[in-house]
């Protein structure tokens, strides 16, 4: 094994794998929480792998994953690793067929990789037994608990052996695991990685500000001006994404979209189509894309900001993986500038504001921008639709409205009323004031008119 990851660049542990290698092997209980794309799959796969018997023909480890997506990538490395020591993984997720799974099942696997719901369903149907499990990980952790039903979980622990050992491994590892710790774990190794250093330190965080109503066009003139090879979108709102998708289809863009409630057929299709280049742009929630390692990927593109640190921490580590460099561009209203300083300082990164102006991204005070007439304030300066002052918009110069009527060569109404209408007027008044009079009354005032 150690030869095959020295093959593959691989030779030199990553400070994670550092930190948690040692206490897994030995069979300490660990909770492990590092950044997005530092190496923490093989960081407790590789110890589980070691333990592995693969002539005894039962489950001995299991990952737990919250998303279809992680669990698959999980099991593409396990097989990477463990196939040459005849280990044989399995995964067992939600979206795909029970029945062809139980079959699967027959091959004896000895390492299962699945979501919650879907294991927990095998082992209430008796299909899955987990009581020569020795080692359990629980992957994203804070996802896992936060999604489904700690119940599931709790339940999965307590059909494996009472000794078995337990990992907890996640970006983020918010105050309700610490229950979860006391209750399962056995005075558990804490391993925390820079916590200081939340995030990449090879990425770039900018924001650019925009109406909501010119999003669109903010994020079309985005894409153009930085031209990446792909890059991932992220909307808090499902019901978005289509709208999103027709949107920038109508621009020209290779667009797909990755639904938390899609099939595994065609949530892996989507995501064999984006790794493969054969499309651009990919629009996804973070549930939809929580876990996904796309190898290379340049850009993220928040169109609605994250709800809070912990998912701007996952989004932006889609980007910028294995210190590979990359960029985080959020959208943003006038009105939620102060979202972007409250994440600056809770994950201590700079988040720096860019105006989009000539086809590319500027800093505001840039003195290319600065000494534009947009001045780095409004219009396409701020990455907003270009809107044209009054004068201009009408075809005229630049400058105050006129008084009166704005097209040129005619005089205010107010100035001099024409007699066809002044007589108009009068005509108007006299029918109103003739209307239900006797006829005698109506030809007197005919005559003084």
């Amino acid at each position: 094994m150690a030869q095959q990851l020295e093959e593959e660049g691989l030779g030199e542990p990553t400070p994670v794998q550092r930190e948690a290698l040692p206490p897994l092997l030995a069979g300490r209980d660990v909770t492990a929480r590092s950044g997005t794309g530092t190496g923490k799959t093989l960081a407790y796969l590789l110890p589980l792998l070691e333990k592995i018997d693969p002539a005894r023909p039962v489950p001995q480890a299991v990952v737990i994953s919250p998303t279809q997506e992680l669990a698959m990538q999980i099991v593409r490395v396990a097989e990477r690793y463990g196939k040459p020591l005849g280990i044989r993984a399995l995964p067992l997720i939600g979206g795909a067929s029970l029945s062809r799974q139980v079959e699967r099942l027959k091959t004896h696997p000895q390492l299962v990789v699945g979501t919650p719901g879907r294991l927990y369903e095998l082992v209430t149907i008796r299909k899955l037994k987990l009581h020569e499990v020795r080692a359990v990980v629980v992957d994203e952790a804070d996802q896992v608990f936060a999604l489904g039903s700690p119940k599931e979980v709790e339940a999965l622990f307590g059909a494996m052996l009472r000794d078995r050992q337990i990992a907890f491994f996640s970006a983020t590892l918010p105050g309700p695991m610490a229950e979860v710790e006391r209750q399962w774990m056995n005075d558990p190794v804490r391993i925390d990685i820079d916590p200081k250093q939340r995030v990449a330190a090879g990425v770039d965080h900018w924001y650019v500000i925009s109406d909501k109503r010119d999003k669109p066009d903010t994020v079309r003139r985005l894409l153009h001006a930085l031209r990446p090879s792909s890059a991932l979108l992220f909307l808090n709102n499902t019901n978005e994404i289509a709208n999103w998708e027709a949107k920038l289809r109508f621009e020209g863009f290779t667009v797909e979209t990755l639904y938390g409630d899609a099939d595994k057929q065609k949530r892996a299709a989507t995501l064999e189509r984006f790794r493969s280049g054969r499309c651009r742009l990919l629009l996804a929630t973070d549930v939809a894309a929580r876990g996904l390692d796309i190898e290379g990927l340049p850009l993220v593109v928040q169109i609605d900001p994250a709800l809070d640190a912990d998912r701007y921490i996952h989004r932006a580590g889609r980007t910028g993986r294995m210190g590979k460099p990359g960029t985080v561009v959020t959208v943003i209203t006038p009105q939620e500038r102060f979202i972007m300083d409250k994440f600056g300082k809770q994950l201590g990164i700079g988040l720096e504001e860019r105006v989009i102006y000539k086809g590319r991204l500027w800093k505001p005070n840039d003195p290319e921008v600065r000494g534009s007439r947009w001045g780095g304030a409004a219009g396409e300066a701020r990455g907003g639709a270009v809107r044209k002052p009054a004068g201009e918009a009408r075809g005229g110069a630049v400058g105050p409205k006129p008084a009166g009527n704005a097209r040129a060569g005619t005089v205010p109404k107010s100035a001099a009323p024409s007699k066809a209408k002044e007589k108009q007027k009068r005509k108007r008044d006299r029918d109103r004031k003739d209307k239900g009079a006797p006829r005698w009354l109506k030809s007197k005032r005919q005559g003084e008119s």
